[in-house]
């Protein structure tokens, strides 16, 4: 079944390099977006569930799904986690005030950091810090293109990068530190197979988000995330091992 899924997601992947940097989707197959996050999230569980197993891996795949939904819930309410913001119509059905997309999409960045960070180092206490960078370093191009070329959702104040208030960099850490934190003390094994095709995954989507961007009239952001994320991934294939279960 995972197989399958992965294979659907590089299908749908493939035909969204096509269209989207190129803004060629009309508006009545703007929900093919919604299902192209929905599919890396679910890539994401069957990482979870080959790595920590079952049982664990279920348990944290649906932690990281309603605890993010509440999280952004709350923020969407109060303004204090990720600055003032609010989703539009334009992406997708709403749980309250919050994308159940969102949930998904979390899913596809803790699935890759986790995957990078595993294959980076073997360090405990190392591992939340790295694995909330690399969160953060998707986050750099998300949001830019989903909030000045997509608008999936608007913020109501200013911020040094792109309008975006310099809280919600701070809020993606904290809570992507979190998130990879629940994860540093458990059992695990390392798949090979999986932990390349999340670490494809995280490629794909950077360099997806960031030919969008460049077509969107935004040249910083990809220039530096590209040049971030080709760190972490030189690291990541250079030191890349399978570990034993600890």
């Amino acid at each position: 079944m995972g197989d399958k899924i992965f294979y659907f997601f590089c299908g749908w992947f493939v035909i969204g390099f096509i269209l989207v940097p190129l803004d060629f989707v009309p508006p009545w197959l703007e929900w093919a977006n919604s299902v192209f996050l929905i599919a890396a999230g679910v890539v994401a569980v069957f990482y979870f569930l080959h790595t920590y197993g079952t049982k664990a891996g279920l348990i944290y795949s649906s932690f990281v799904f309603t605890f993010s939904i509440a999280v952004e819930q709350f923020g969407v309410q109060t303004g204090l986690f990720f600055g003032d913001y609010a989703y539009t119509a334009r992406f997708g059905v709403k749980v309250f005030d919050t994308p159940i997309t969102i949930g998904f999409a979390w899913l596809l960045v803790m699935g890759c950091a986790d995957a990078l960070t595993r294959g980076i180092t073997s360090v405990k206490f190392l591992l939340p810090i790295l694995g909330a960078l690399i969160a953060v370093t998707m986050d750099l191009i998300l949001d830019p293109v989903s909030y000045v070329v997509k608008e999936y959702w608007i913020w109501s104040g200013g911020g040094f990068y792109y309008d975006i208030p310099a809280r919600n960099f701070i809020g993606w850490f904290v809570l992507a530190f979190v998130f990879q934190a629940s994860l540093s003390l458990a059992n695990f094994r390392l798949e090979p197979t999986w932990q390349m095709r999340m670490s494809l995954v995280f490629a794909g989507v950077i360099l997806m988000f960031c030919i969008t961007a460049f077509f969107g009239g935004l040249i910083g952001a990809p220039i530096l995330v590209l040049t971030l994320s080709t760190g972490w991934y030189g690291l990541f294939l250079k030191r890349r091992k399978t570990y034993a279960a600890i």
